[in-house]
């Protein structure tokens, strides 16, 4: 490592209890209070058993562990940042004289991770030795495309970060119980409990997979957080690599048809094989490249928070103006919840990134308006949803928007009296962050029932 490293060749024990002592001295000489550096301090040692047990040598698990505290930890984050450049650098601006990545840049991670996307991509033609065809049978794939994928992922995730045996048996017992819940049911084709089913699903084992990803320890806001900026920079990136890769694709295919050569077949028939490695690659990529204080996410929810907001005021103001005259269809109910879940997301990646003892601020407050209004938008929802009700009777479909909306309603609720006592001082920024990785599993759990219980309660139609 570099010379002025915080931590520096860490080859023994010794050294490592070193590399910890000089963390300790550094938090506590600036303000942590000794209760709250010996919480840090045994999840650090925890995280840093976990990583030598799946293969990190000590120096790697020491600033794996510490980049990870130092997401949620200001003033570790201030440590890393003094004295040690190391915990901030890409992989690929190590000492050219280093072979290893910080986090496990070996090349048995990569042959790791080419070995779960190749499964998975292989994954989603077994079906087909069965007889099940794209085609014809589109309902199955479509209610079993995440389990073509995410146990592969999982994988990864278990080799990479470690967990217990309990964690992969808790683990893989969600996904077979997905298996059997997207399977065993007599849906009838085309159906609105087949349709949710396949939506919600992935939901529920993505968020079951935040397990793996933060080795078994889901119960700290922290490491929640982290999954959930892991979540936002994938789906950049899954999204670069899509277009990556269609341009590819339409540049192969323009040049083999250009010397007479015709091999679209060939893509449209491992299009999907191809989708199903790619979300694996994209996960490696974003966490052998990640910078756990930054990133893409972040950033974008910075710019479009306030777009958001100007958006969400204009609106209502329109709804005001026509004294509520809009024709809450179908549709518009789905537009207005993914409405709803988008500002969630900005407010949560915007968050992630924010200095839990900076002073609230300009943005802060534009965040406050951002989800009044959204909160007004549900509560509008909310009643057109109900009027239907009344009008056309429960129907699967409407029942899941009404639930969905009301979770909503509780969070956004909470949100806004949370934010607004941030502002005026009467409780830290922690509180309002905290209260959001708590709410997570009240998501998983939501959609759960909808896969579980809907289809039978609503005559699989």
């Amino acid at each position: 490592m570099r010379k002025g490293s915080a931590i520096v060749e860490v080859q023994s024990p010794q050294e490592l209890e070193s590399g910890i002592g000089r963390w300790r001295s550094y938090v506590l000489a600036h303000g942590e209070t000794e209760p709250s550096v010996a919480d840090t301090e045994r999840r650090l040692r925890e995280d840093i058993a976990a990583l030598r047990g799946s293969g990190l040598d000590a120096e790697e698990s020491l600033l794996v562990a510490i980049r990870r505290i130092a997401a949620s930890d200001p003033t570790t984050r201030d440590f890393a940042r003094t004295f040690s450049d190391d915990l901030w650098v890409e992989p690929d601006a190590i000492d050219a004289g280093s072979s290893e990545s910080v986090v496990r840049g070996s090349s048995a991670e990569f042959w790791v991770m080419l070995g779960c996307a190749f499964a998975a991509g292989l994954a989603i033609k077994v079906p087909g030795l069965f007889g099940y065809d794209l085609d014809a049978d589109g309902s199955f794939y479509a209610r079993n495309l995440s389990l073509f994928v995410l146990p592969f992922l999982a994988v990864f995730f278990i080799w990479r970060e470690g967990l217990s045996r309990r964690g992969i048996a808790g683990l893989s017992a969600v996904f077979v119980a997905g298996a059997v819940f997207a399977n065993v049911y007599q849906f009838e084709s085309t159906g609105s409990t087949e349709i949710l089913t396949a939506i919600h699903l992935p939901i529920v084992l993505w968020l079951t997979l935040g397990v793996a990803y933060v080795a078994g320890d889901w119960m700290t806001s922290a490491r929640r957080m982290e999954y959930v900026r892991f979540t936002g920079e994938w789906l950049i990136t899954f999204a670069l690599v899509v277009l990556g890769g269609g341009v590819l694709i339409a540049i192969t295919a323009g040049v083999f048809g250009a010397i007479g050569i015709d091999i679209e077949p060939f893509f449209e028939d491992w299009i999907l094989s191809f989708a199903m490695g790619a979300v694996i690659v994209t996960a490696w990529l974003v966490v052998t490249r990640r910078n756990l204080v930054g990133g893409m996410a972040p950033m974008l929810a910075r710019v479009f928070t306030p777009l958001f907001a100007i958006m969400l005021v204009t609106l209502l103001v329109g709804v005001i103006w026509t004294r509520g005259a809009i024709e809450i269809e179908r549709e518009v109910l789905i537009l207005f919840d993914v409405l709803l879940v988008v500002v969630l997301a900005l407010l949560l990646y915007a968050f992630s990134a924010r200095d839990l003892n900076a002073k609230p601020g300009v943005f802060d407050w534009i965040q406050l308006v951002l989800v009044v209004c959204a909160l007004a938008v549900d509560i509008f929802a909310l009643v057109n949803i109900l009027a239907r009700l009344t009008e056309f009777g429960f129907s699967a479909n409407r029942t899941v928007a009404i639930g969905l909306n009301l979770i909503l309603l509780v969070n956004l609720a909470y949100s806004a009296w949370l934010q607004t006592g941030f502002l005026r001082g009467r409780r830290g920024f922690e509180e309002v962050e905290r209260w959001q990785m708590r709410y997570l599993p009240i998501y998983a759990l939501w959609a759960a029932i909808v896969v579980i219980a809907f289809p039978p309660l609503f005559g699989f139609a």
